[in-house]
């Protein structure tokens, strides 16, 4: 299948409406959401090449409609790109319940709501793949963001297991892990918390490290997502970013020499 329709949430800015270009230049179809349909109405340009829809994807209803009106629309869905979603900044100890919330609302259970929507459409089809935007952050962690840490972990569980337990309807899954890029994610959609003193020392050795970092362009990753969804074979993770591969296995292999030093007391442990 050459020509494949694509649905992604986050459409407006980032990652979501590089890719959302990306496809519809070389005449793929596609289902942009946002949350406002300003948003991404100049991707109207494309004409009936793509379907413009307002979404709020911790909406659960919505998202099942949206899907729904997608797939009427199209008549098939082939790609499902989970986008959607913010960074949450702050230590632990400084976010409130109501802000850890809100963060797995939307980047955790907004991709739920949407895969569990999309299952039924793909397994009739028998084809499609389901790409989950995760982070490098759910490989290798960070301190200063650890709820949002925590929902991209849980994304990158909860996709791991789905790969699983769709493979025999012929239904792919991909993780995307980028690491530093220069999209929205510290800017205006961010969130942080109220600062506490007692980590001010080690939010200014933070922010040394960071200085002078290079972030990477979004607009180079879009080669790199449609090779992921044309592959036959595509790969459950894939990391985004020069340096992200060496620094992820240097982090495996670091927690696989923890758990080889304590394998007799592991094995101990079975009693």
């Amino acid at each position: 299948m050459s020509e494949k329709v694509w649905f992604i949430t986050g459409a407006s800015r980032g990652f979501g409406r590089v890719w959302a270009e990306a496809a519809l230049r070389r005449g793929d179809k596609v289902a942009a959401t946002a949350r406002s349909l300003a948003d991404i109405e100049d991707l109207g340009i494309y004409g009936d090449a793509v379907l413009l829809l307002p979404l709020d994807v911790t909406d659960g209803d919505a998202v099942f409609e949206t899907i729904q009106r997608a797939h009427a629309h199209f008549g098939r869905l082939d790609v499902i790109v989970n986008n959607a979603g913010y960074g949450l900044f702050g230590m632990l100890e400084e976010t409130t319940e109501a802000q850890a919330r809100a963060q797995m609302e939307t980047n955790f259970f907004g991709a739920l709501w949407v895969i569990q929507a999309a299952l039924p459409i793909l397994r009739a089809q028998g084809h499609g793949h389901i790409l989950a935007v995760s982070s490098f952050a759910g490989v290798v962690t960070f301190p200063s963001a650890a709820v949002y840490v925590a929902s991209k972990w849980a994304l990158d569980g909860l996709c791991d297991a789905l790969s699983k337990e769709v493979a025999g309807f012929g239904i792919k899954v991909t993780l995307i892990e980028p690491g530093g890029y220069d999209t929205d994610w510290r800017g205006s959609s961010a969130q942080h918390v109220a600062k506490l003193d007692a980590y001010a020392d080690l939010r200014a050795q933070l922010g040394a490290a960071m200085s002078g970092r290079k972030l990477g362009d979004p607009n180079a990753t879009a080669n790199a997502i449609l090779a992921v969804v044309d592959a036959k074979e595509p790969p459950l993770r894939l990391l985004l970013g020069a340096g992200t591969v060496e620094i992820a296995a240097r982090t495996c292999e670091e927690r696989i020499g923890v758990w080889k030093q304590w394998a007799d007391v592991s094995t101990a442990a079975q009693g």
